[in-house]
């Protein structure tokens, strides 16, 4: 039986950037979702369609399938003192809430004596990703 709308489907994957793993769970427990309620990023989820139980697929997602292109208006330069008591890194990221008290996340992508800059894209915005899926169950 192939993948079709509602169903719940259970894979394990490996996640490339530049021919580089960054994530996987070959080889520990898979992730399970309900197949078209977008818990996973729409290519990922439009590269499955129609695989069957057992079996094994690369699946290629460009950055508008996946994280979206990186966007430099997302990027912004804020003064240090608002960031009083933090050990600044680069590549750290803080968490904060929006006006609507909504999570959000930024990466620290440079800091000087007067200003941190920061960059709300995620972290693979812009990125083309390659996955190799094997698909587990399917019910």
């Amino acid at each position: 039986m192939s993948i079709k709308e509602n169903q719940n489907v259970t894979l394990n994957y490996e996640l490339k950037l530049n021919d580089e793993i960054i994530d996987t769970n070959i080889d520990k427990d898979p992730i399970s979702f309900l197949y078209g309620s977008g818990q996973i990023i729409n290519g990922l989820e439009l590269g499955i369609k129609d695989m069957k139980e057992g079996e094994t697929k690369i699946i290629k997602v460009s950055p508008k399938d996946a994280y979206g292109e990186y966007d430099e208006k997302l990027s912004e330069i804020v003064d240090i003192s608002e960031f009083e008591g933090i050990d600044l890194q680069i590549g750290m990221v803080l968490e904060a809430e929006n006006d609507r008290n909504e999570p959000i996340r930024a990466t620290v992508t440079d800091v000087t004596k007067e200003n941190v800059t920061v960059d709300y894209n995620h972290p693979l915005a812009g990125c083309e990703l390659e996955f190799k899926v094997v698909i587990k169950s399917i019910i």
